[in-house]
């Protein structure tokens, strides 16, 4: 449940993107458009909304209960030999071939109740089964954005990768013309190709994290990979996102109303309180109203002319209409196990529905908790670099003027971008976990 939310924490890159629509075939695609994709393409959330037409097919039924059904039904046959013709009733030896027609309807007076609890209990199925694909749908986007992020982080290692080697590129150029003027040691250039050396395997590891992450986020959009498959991601200030005042428990009793999984855990509580009243209603008498319509046809002559299928359709013509009572007296403990199940049934649902806000409160507080604790070491983060940068500015003025060593200079070189990239995670992760507090509040996700 906590990285659930965290999709929403960096659904604002959305509306700031301003990257046109792209396809899978297009180097550069925005958060929107990656989420759209996974949307589109994802089968889990395929089989989450056909499943959901079995919910509205148990509706339509239940519904139909309500409804006189209605059959009908023909048979023909020849018998020969001794037999009773069907229309004089009287045994004859002979081939006699008759077609027989009827109809059937029958339609519930009282049920128990059990016919329109049964609705009901299917309309709260069919709004559970939306808020069961709402939160798929989430579940999806969370996947698809926790991997846009690592891109994100990755690109930005990748930056920081790329300014070291040139700071080390540039002060090897500077070591070598000191060496070769005699003003350094060879051992001073050879350190410095060393650092270079370093500088390149860092920016080769960087590159390949960012590679693999770029592969983990396209595959999950279910689109072939290729070299120029990229993301569009703009920029950022953590002061535009100040944190909000209100406490942990004012969010959750915000959270507590929109949450999808939430209202799917409420709902599910509802139906299975139908499944109860269904369950007694086995208990009570039903009584249905039932009518048949009937007649036949015979081929040989009755009792002298042979009259027509018409006439004799219209002749053998017989209706009944009749009331139908069943008692439950002893059904061998089936209603009141049945009775039983629903009740656990209830139970269970109660039980999760108390999990789902509890661990909603957690998610809230631990997000509360992380936002706070994200903008100390943004703040924290921006003092340290500029601390190190000026202490860097200071290290190459002296090894510059050769007063520093190689070793001490890479110290403070290191020190520096390391200091940077923490800076970069400590406000992406500030901005997002500010962001992640506002969608429990309910407010738009906008820059």
């Amino acid at each position: 449940m906590n990285r659930k939310y965290f999709f929403l924490s960096l659904a604002f890159l959305v509306l700031s993107s301003t990257i046109k629509a792209q396809n899978s075939d297009v180097a550069s695609i925005s958060l929107q458009e990656a989420v759209d994709i996974a949307v589109e393409n994802n089968l889990t959330l395929k089989r989450s909304e056909v499943n959901q037409i079995n919910n509205e097919a148990a509706l339509l039924e239940a519904r139909g209960q309500r409804f006189p059904s209605l059959s009908a039904s023909a048979s023909g046959r020849y018998n020969w030999g001794r037999s009773i013709n069907p229309v004089t009733n009287l045994f004859e030896v002979r081939r006699i071939g008759n077609i027989n027609i009827s109809a059937n309807s029958n339609v519930p007076i009282f049920a128990g109740n059990q016919i329109n609890n049964s609705v009901q209990q299917a309309k709260v199925n069919v709004e559970v089964g939306q808020y069961n694909i709402a939160a798929t749908r989430n579940d999806i986007i969370l996947n698809v954005i926790n991997l846009f992020v690592n891109v994100v982080f990755a690109k930005e290692q990748v930056n920081v990768a790329e300014s070291q080697l040139r700071t080390a590129t540039d002060q090897l150029t500077r070591t070598s013309s000191l060496v070769e003027a005699g003003s350094l040691p060879l051992a001073e250039k050879l350190d410095m190709e060393a650092q270079r050396a370093t500088a390149e395997l860092e920016l080769i590891n960087a590159s390949n994290n960012l590679r693999l992450a770029k592969l983990n986020l396209s595959q999950q959009l279910l689109i072939p990979f290729n070299e120029e498959f990229d993301v569009s991601v703009p920029d950022l200030e953590a002061e535009d996102y100040p944190l909000e005042s209100i406490n942990a428990n004012g969010i959750f009793s915000v959270a507590v109303e929109t949450m999808p999984e939430v209202k799917a855990a409420e709902l599910s509580i509802e139906s299975a309180e139908y499944g109860v009243k269904i369950a007694k209603g086995a208990f009570y008498p039903s009584l249905g109203l039932g009518a048949n319509l009937f007649s036949n046809y015979v081929d040989q002559a009755t009792f002298g002319d042979r009259e027509s299928f018409n006439t004799q359709i219209s002749n053998n013509l017989s209706q009944a209409l009749g009331l139908n009572l069943n008692i439950p007296v002893f059904s061998n403990f089936r209603n009141k196990a049945s009775l039983q199940r629903a009740r656990v049934q209830r139970n269970l649902s109660e039980i999760q529905s108390l999990e789902v806000k509890n661990q909603l409160r957690q998610d809230i507080e631990t997000s509360y908790t992380n936002a706070y604790a994200a903008r100390q070491s943004y703040q924290a983060s921006l003092i340290r670099v500029a601390s190190l940068e000026e202490a860097f500015r200071m290290a190459q003025q002296r090894f510059n003027l050769g007063a520093l060593n190689s070793v001490d200079f890479q110290v403070a070189q290191n020190n520096l971008f390391s200091a940077q990239a923490d800076l970069l995670n400590a406000k992406y992760e500030y901005i997002f976990r500010v962001k992640v507090l506002d969608f429990y509040l309910g407010k738009p996700i906008t820059l």
